[in-house]
């Protein structure tokens, strides 16, 4: 079983966007597996790279609000192409900045984190460590969505801290 640490503290850090609409407009989206919708992953993704940049003596913060915001792109990428008609995986990560800096103020930080976040497939290299954190840590959640070692996604309805446990594969979503 996993637990978070210090949940209260990683939650100071994302407050002001956790609860705002948009954010939870994520609720609505699939991600890489049935029944993880985007806000799920994202706080997934967000959380622990908050926890591994505090490890490391980065900007845990940045690393938080950046990845509970990198998937910020708020359309059902399932059917793979982004509303303009490109490839999700690679204009994602700008469509995500553009609606974060509408309804957010960013950091150049924050900024690298969600329009990088995708690299290699967005070419540019990070600016940040923070940002290569995240992007590993958003690659190592989905690989775990996949095979479907996640959180109970009931676990993100409320501010506590959610017991992480592995979810079965023969789970009904």
């Amino acid at each position: 079983m996993w637990t978070f640490f210090e949940y209260e503290t990683y939650l100071t850090a994302v407050a002001d966007l956790m609860d705002h609409p948009a954010v939870r407009a994520m609720e609505r989206l699939p991600q890489h597996t049935k029944g993880f919708s985007c806000f799920h992953h994202s706080v997934w993704v967000s959380y622990w790279s908050w926890r591994v940049c505090l490890r490391m003596g980065l900007d845990a913060c940045a690393a938080a609000r950046g990845g509970l915001l990198h998937d910020l792109y708020l359309y059902d990428w399932t059917g793979q192409r982004a509303p303009n008609g490109k490839w999700h995986g690679t204009e994602h990560p700008k469509t995500a900045l553009k609606n974060a800096e509408t309804f957010f103020s960013l950091s150049e930080k924050e900024r690298d984190i969600i329009v990088k976040h995708m690299w290699p497939l967005t070419l540019r290299p990070y600016r940040y460590l923070e940002s290569l954190v995240v992007s590993c840590v958003d690659k190592v959640c989905a690989v775990a969505e996949l095979l479907r070692l996640y959180p109970d996604p009931a676990a993100f309805q409320s501010q506590q801290a959610p017991q992480f446990r592995p979810v079965p594969r023969s789970r009904a979503a």
